[in-house]
């Protein structure tokens, strides 16, 4: 799983091993703001391949069913769940080893050598951290721990790469995003007046 604390790390845990059962891994969990939350749940195939809508939906209910039963937040929250897309978060371990050879921009928390901002290939992974071979030929080690965020840069080498392992078209578009799944919003099951909003089948742009 990736690298969480506290109320995304508990929620995380509640609905990992139902999305295992599913054929689903979790990639990325937040939780964003207050009032009424919002639990915004990114996955994939556990075989790798991009999610579609229909996944979506089955993530979504399925997740729902466990949150309002275990019930982590108090009150009126929602769910957002996405596919991961192509120019992917890095968020775990394997993430860093299976992309191994694309670009990747990433941050860290903890500044390293002095600064926390890194671009370059990703070459995989040593003793808990992310590699980076750096413009200038060096390496930078991120620590899992430390990446703020880090997501691959979207090139023709890495669609066509996931278009290989999905067996779909993955076509950029003249702009240069990729056609994404788009983010489905139930509210909370259960909720009186909860409802279900998805976004148009063919958006295309960024998550």
């Amino acid at each position: 799983m990736p690298h969480l604390g506290g109320l995304e790390a508990r929620i995380a845990a509640r609905i990992a091993p139902t999305l295992a059962d599913l054929g689903y891994e979790l990639v990325r969990l937040s939780v964003l703001g207050r009032e009424t939350p919002t639990v915004q749940v990114m996955a994939d195939r556990a075989d790798g391949s991009l999610i579609s809508v229909d996944d979506c939906e089955q993530i979504s209910h399925a997740v729902g069913a466990v949150l309002d039963v275990d019930d982590p937040i108090p009150g009126a929250w929602m769910l957002e769940v996405s596919s991961a897309g192509i120019d992917r978060p890095l968020t775990r371990l394997k993430d860093w080893d299976r992309f191994a050879g694309h670009l990747v921009k990433a941050e860290v928390d903890v500044p390293i050598d002095g600064r926390r901002r890194f671009s370059g290939v990703v070459m995989g992974t040593r003793d808990g951290a992310g590699l980076i071979r750096l413009d200038d030929g060096n390496e930078a080690a991120l620590p899992l721990a430390d990446i703020r965020k880090a997501r691959l840069v979207l090139t023709d080498a890495l669609i066509e790469a996931s278009a290989a392992l999905s067996g779909i078209d993955q076509t950029a578009s003249d702009e240069g995003e990729a056609r994404r799944v788009p983010k489905l919003n139930p509210g909370k099951p259960g909720k009186k007046g909860s409802g279900r909003k998805a976004a148009d089948k063919n958006t295309v742009g960024k998550n």
